[in-house]
């Protein structure tokens, strides 16, 4: 989905406002896997993905580890970095072919002001995203890993042919291995 028709859900804008603010989020294109960023990076950049699957990721003793798997129509931003002014220990990849639009947290916060309605529309995404990684947490804190399988494949079920097996067995804190011997269960 395109940025503008994703913002028309939840807000009107003018005419003005929305060619502002459509002109403000560049759009950029990605490689499957191209490194939007690395982690320990300092970006201040919010990005939409119109297009694309991008992964967070972090490194733990030398292990790349997936942290989220963000698909189209989903907001991505380096919390540490534009919050607490610290390094993010998260980077970005692209996993497919990859459209984003970016914008810089600081061109950005100023339409949360100047247009009525438009900062709790960003508060309700910020909650929803609250309640994604409340439920990753619970879900790795007291679920089977079988469990954490099954409950991917109903929300995202398309994820096993858009990630590449490893990753997806990382996010789910299991190994490869164990990651086949529940698909093959599921078969």
């Amino acid at each position: 989905m395109e940025l503008m028709d994703f913002f028309r859900k939840g807000i009107k804008f003018s005419p003005e406002i929305e060619k502002e603010l459509n002109y403000s989020f560049k759009r950029e294109h990605f490689h499957k896997g191209h490194h939007l960023l690395l982690p320990y990076n300092e970006s201040q950049k919010i990005i939409f993905i119109e297009k694309g699957l991008i992964r967070s990721y972090y490194i733990k003793d030398d292990k790349d580890i997936t942290h989220h798997f963000f698909p189209e129509d989903t907001f991505n931003l380096p919390l540490e970095s534009i919050f607490y002014k610290r390094p993010s220990p998260y980077g970005w990849e692209a996993l497919e072919e990859t459209t984003v639009r970016c914008i810089q947290y600081q061109d950005f916060e100023p339409y949360m002001l100047k247009i009525p309605g438009f900062e709790g529309f960003i508060r309700e995404l910020l909650i929803e995203m609250i309640k994604v990684f409340s439920d990753r947490l619970y879900a790795i804190q007291f679920q089977t890993a079988q469990d954490r399988y099954t409950s991917l494949i109903s929300k995202h079920p398309d994820i096993l042919k858009r990630a590449p097996l490893g990753h997806i067995a990382s996010y789910l804190g299991i190994t490869q291995q164990t990651l086949s011997v529940i698909r093959a269960k599921k078969n």
